[in-house]
C-alpha cells in the first residue's frame, strides 16, 4: 500500500500497512524543552539514539526533523504517546497528538504516516539502560530523550517486526 501522508494512529497494524515495505524509522520523544530522536534500520531490527535537539516553534522543529528523513530516508515517524499510568490522557497527550497530525501533514509537515505509542516508562527504561553502562549523570541528563526515544521505537518495531496484531 502507498504512504498514508496524512496518517495519524495508534494501531500498530494501520500504520505498518501505510508503510512501504521496510524503510528506516524515525522514533520521537516530545519534552516541553527538547525533542530526542532515534533511528531504526530499515528491516526495523533495532533502535538507535540519534540527538537531542531543543524543542522551538513547529516550523524550525520540523526543518531539523525533515533534513533527518531526507538523510536517512525514513518511511515513517513514531512519536512517544505520554500517556498517565492509568492510562488516561492529560495535556501532554494531546500536545503530543497535536504535534503529530501537524507533522504527518503533506502541505505543512512531513507528510509521512505517524503512529502515536505508549511511552510510558520509557525514560525509566533508557535512564536505567544508561545507568548500566556507566554513563555519567551528566551525560544521562544530555542523551536521556534520545534515550527515551530509541526505547520508544524499539517497542514500536517489535511490534511491527513480530507482525503480532
Amino acid at each position: 500500500m502507498a504512504a498514508d501522508a496524512s496518517l495519524v494512529t495508534e494501531d500498530a497494524a494501520v500504520f505498518r500497512d501505510a508503510l512501504p515495505e521496510g524503510g528506516a524509522l524515525l522514533g520521537l520523544d516530545l519534552g516541553t524543552k527538547t525533542i530526542g530522536t532515534a533511528l531504526c534500520d530499515a528491516g526495523w531490527n533495532f533502535a538507535t539514539a540519534a540527538k537531542t535537539m531543543p524543542k522551538g516553534k513547529f516550523t524550525r522543529d520540523r526543518a531539523a526533523l525533515q533534513e533527518i528523513c531526507k538523510a536517512r530516508r525514513v518511511a515513517g515517524v513514531v512519536i512517544g504517546l505520554p500517556l498517565n499510568m492509568d492510562g488516561s490522557a492529560g495535556p501532554r497527550v494531546q500536545a503530543s497528538r497535536a504535534f503529530a497530525r501537524n507533522l504527518a501533514a503533506a502541505e505543512t509537515g512531513l507528510g509521512l504516516p505517524v503512529l502515536l505509542w505508549d511511552e510510558r516508562w520509557s525514560t525509566t527504561a533508557a535512564e536505567r539502560d544508561m545507568i548500566a553502562t556507566d554513563t555519567s549523570r551528566k551525560k544521562r541528563a544530555e542523551r536521556i530523550d534520545s534515550h527515551a526515544a530509541a526505547v520508544i521505537l524499539q517497542g514500536a518495531i517489535d511490534r511491527l517486526a513480530g507482525g503480532l496484531f
